[in-house]
């Protein structure tokens, strides 16, 4: 079964394309957002980032529950993932894991998340996002998908890359 990881700084759409995805591909959606503990979530609701070892054993509960489901079907993650060592930490729980890295200029992202109402991760939070993202290298082997384009042309790009993947 196929493990399709959507990364990215919060606001770029990593939720909304990987529903998409999952729905497209007939896989099981898992936001890494539902698997903080109430600390993390508090912590972040204030404004302050999470620690390295705040994210630990969240990645690890995200694994745990991936691999449960790809034991029947595909799984599609959306996860910030936004060092090269939490996506290589998911990358050793996970086999075969494909990385999709939505791309979109930071002005873009701080409107959108502007416009959201009713997520935890406040828009004062953006910048130490984009701090703390490491851009994935081309030796990781990510599909980068710029996103000024509606999500179903996302979508169908990743679905087109992961179907190519997956058949060689």
């Amino acid at each position: 079964m196929r493990a399709i990881l959507v990364m990215g700084v919060s606001g770029v759409g990593k939720s909304t394309i990987g529903k998409g995805l999952a729905q497209r591909i007939g896989a099981t959606f898992l936001d890494a957002d539902d698997f903080h503990p109430p600390e993390n979530v508090a912590r972040m609701a204030a404004g302050q980032p999470l620690t390295d070892d705040m994210r630990w054993p969240w990645l690890d509960r995200l694994i745990s529950e991936a691999n449960k489901v790809r034991a029947d079907r595909d799984v599609v993650l959306a996860c910030s993932a936004l060092r090269r060592s939490y996506r290589d930490h998911l990358r050793e729980g996970i086999a075969d894991l494909v990385v999709a890295y939505p791309d979109a200029p930071r002005d873009l992202i701080a409107q959108r998340m502007q416009a959201r109402a009713g997520h935890f991760m406040p828009p004062a939070l953006l910048e130490s996002q984009f701090a703390t993202l490491e851009v994935p290298t081309p030796d990781e082997g990510t599909l980068t998908i710029n996103v000024d384009q509606p999500v179903d042309a996302i979508v169908a790009q990743i679905v087109d890359a992961v179907t190519c993947l997956f058949s060689s």
